[in-house]
């Protein structure tokens, strides 16, 4: 197998999973992991991406903690603004993603409470034993947060690789000063987004399902 394919197999494979294993992953591969995602390409080779990495035991403090938070101050204020709103393509692809999931974890259209609860799930980080929390320097803007998303993809790859399934979370940015507060981190860190992994559960249904993507010619315009 040349390593394109193996690259291609990995992203085919690769896939956001709602549902984990307690059972912790152990640090040394974790280290593997985040080693690998931090050769990702960034500017000026400025590397803004830092990551904390919770143990189970604090990620079930964090758990706890979060929901409590979510459940008294329901209104998100993330550092990096979230989309304005989606629509055109945009839209239709987040609609027909959403509706996969909820068909396969049997939640019927017009369920707002159960979409709901399965929203905030989120903020259990769907059972996963580990959360990495990517922060960027806020100095450095828009292209600090488009490094950290590089950062983000080969994570999530590296974890795939080694057999460690991730799902990233804008979710919990939505969050980020408790965040901060809970992690002791300095003003300047910027939240990006979470990565909850550790071991896929894979008779859970909410892994049933696979999102779709855009053939070429919504992606590519030829020039010349």
């Amino acid at each position: 197998m040349t390593e394109s394919e193996t690259l291609s197999g990995l992203l085919k494979r690769r896939h956001s999973c709602r549902a984990f294993l307690s059972d912790p992953v152990p640090d040394e591969l974790v280290e593997r992991i985040v080693t690998t995602a931090g050769k990702a390409p960034s500017w000026c080779n400025a590397q803004p991406w830092e990551a904390v990495v919770t143990r189970p035991a604090e990620t079930d403090r964090l758990r706890i903690a979060l929901c409590e938070h979510v459940q008294s101050l329901p209104t998100a204020a993330p550092d990096i603004a979230f989309p304005e709103r989606y629509s055109g393509n945009h839209q239709e692809r987040r609609r027909v993603c959403g509706w996969a999931l909820y068909e396969a974890v049997g939640i019927e259209k017009g369920d707002r409470e159960a979409s709901a609860r399965q929203m905030f799930e989120n903020f259990r980080f769907f059972g996963a034993p580990h959360v990495a929390l990517i922060t960027t320097e806020a100095e450095l803007g828009a292209y600090g947060a488009i490094d950290c998303g590089a950062f983000v993809t080969v994570f999530t790859l590296a974890a795939e690789a080694a057999g460690i399934a991730s799902i990233p979370q804008a979710a919990l940015a939505g969050y980020s000063a408790f965040l901060r507060n809970w992690f002791r981190l300095t003003s300047n860190r910027q939240v990006v987004c979470g990565i909850s992994f550790g071991y896929e559960d894979v008779e859970h249904p909410a892994n049933a399902f696979r999102t779709n993507r855009a053939p070429l010619s919504e992606v590519i315009t030829w020039a010349g």
